[in-house]
């Protein structure tokens, strides 16, 4: 097999740079401007297993509750440790990587997570609960900034595309830890976690053999940000990253207001059953898919900025209706607001790499665990906020939340990011 040749982490490669010969059982032959298929399906399926496993352990909240008599409070800390090792460690962990690749850190990224999984699945006490959270966070600080530098060598320059098939990968992952847990792990209890490894040694496997197809590639082989300049001065490359997370923070802090609380209001609001409920998330989760599979090649067809622009601020004429409509529209509106707000973020990333160029890494490790830390306080602020209040006031006050994707207005000219 060849490996691509036409990308390095960021930066083109002359197409005089012949592709050398790689041992990754990926059966794809690559060529200057060639999107990679293989590594790309790869890499999502990988996505998809590590991100069930992550949102299964959400999932048994209730089970763990009730098997050691846990407080919310308790609850609460099992969160805050996996937010935490997730999301503070990647752009740390990007950064290094940036600098020195470790092809094969995705395996052992894995790896933290199936210790974990283990772990939590014979864990007698709370502290080895928090434990069993750490690591499996590890895990996914370690995983996702080298998968989006995967996705991205095996772009063949179509990096929207390639970064929303990997992201929807984790999409439909999200979805099936709940499934998984009402299935498997309630009916069996918290020693049956032990079964979900094998999803976490498949991931290894897959996982090893893209570090075979990474170690190979001519991005390695090259030095890694050697003499990169980003194509704006650093003061605005600051106050362009600063707007990016702050739509970063609209979108995932609406986004958890239907996540954690959806099934809470539609109950309340409309009396549906539990399943019932469970079935308008899963459409909204859907619409979610959808949206982050049509957002990257949309934006690298018509701009990343006018795609940012439309999925935040677009979104918010149908989340300020959704307060007021009955449950036909209510569906309605979920559908479009998952399509439209999910195509945002493969966007944000791609631009945001192409600010800071040879830093793709740091950079996807920086949103990633942003979007991850946004997604931990936003439930625990609405949750004590629907406490004190009420979860439909939680609803009239998150949709006010992308208007505040007027200020990709003052996003640079993408002609002046792209390199």
């Amino acid at each position: 097999m060849q490996t691509a040749d036409q990308t390095t982490i960021g930066i083109p490669v002359p197409d005089a740079v012949p592709a050398p010969k790689s041992s990754a059982g990926t059966g794809a032959t690559a060529k200057a401007g060639v999107t990679i298929f293989p590594v790309l399906g790869a890499i999502s399926v990988s996505h998809m297993l590590n991100d069930m496993m992550q949102s299964l352990i959400l999932a048994i909240y209730p089970m763990l509750k009730e098997n050691f008599s846990l407080s919310f409070g308790q609850i609460g800390l099992i969160t805050l440790t996996y937010q935490v090792t997730a999301s503070l460690l990647q752009p740390i962990i990007g950064n290094y990587t940036d600098k020195h690749p470790k092809p094969f850190s995705l395996a052992v990224g894995m790896g933290f997570t199936l210790c974990g999984l283990l772990l939590m699945s014979v864990a007698s006490s709370f502290p080895m609960l928090l434990v069993a959270a750490s690591l499996v966070g590890c895990g996914s600080s370690i995983f996702h900034p080298e998968a989006s530098r995967v996705a991205r060598m095996a772009s063949g320059g179509r990096h929207g595309l390639a970064q929303s098939l990997f992201q929807v990968g984790g999409n439909f992952g999200s979805s099936l830890g709940p499934l998984l847990a009402a299935w498997l792990i309630i009916p069996h209890g918290q020693h049956s976690l032990s079964w979900v490894s094998v999803a976490a040694l498949v991931a290894m496997f897959i996982l090893f053999q893209i570090g075979r197809w990474y170690r190979d590639h001519p991005a390695v082989k090259k030095s890694h940000a050697a003499g990169l300049q980003a194509a704006l001065p650093r003061k605005k490359v600051i106050t362009a990253v600063s707007l990016l997370m702050l739509l970063v923070f609209s979108k995932y802090f609406y986004l958890t207001s239907i996540n954690s609380y959806l099934t809470f209001y539609l109950i309340s609001k409309f009396q549906l059953s539990v399943q019932d409920a469970q079935v308008q998330l899963f459409i909204f989760l859907a619409a979610v898919a959808a949206g982050t599979v049509i957002g990257g090649p949309v934006g690298d067809k018509i701009g990343r900025r006018a795609v940012i622009w439309v999925s935040i601020l677009g979104a918010a004429p149908f989340t300020l209706a959704l307060p007021y409509a009955n449950l036909f529209w209510s569906t309605v509106l979920l559908v479009i607001i998952g399509v439209i707000i999910a195509s945002a973020f493969s966007a944000i990333l791609v631009y945001a790499q192409e600010l800071i160029p040879g830093k793709v890494g740091m950079v996807s490790g920086l949103f990633f665990g942003f979007a991850f830390g946004m997604g931990g306080i936003g439930a625990a602020v609405l949750g004590m906020l629907a406490d004190t209040t009420n979860i439909s006031f939680v609803y009239q006050i998150c949709a006010f939340l992308p208007l505040l994707g007027i200020v990709a207005a003052f996003l640079p000219d993408p002609k002046a990011v792209q390199h």
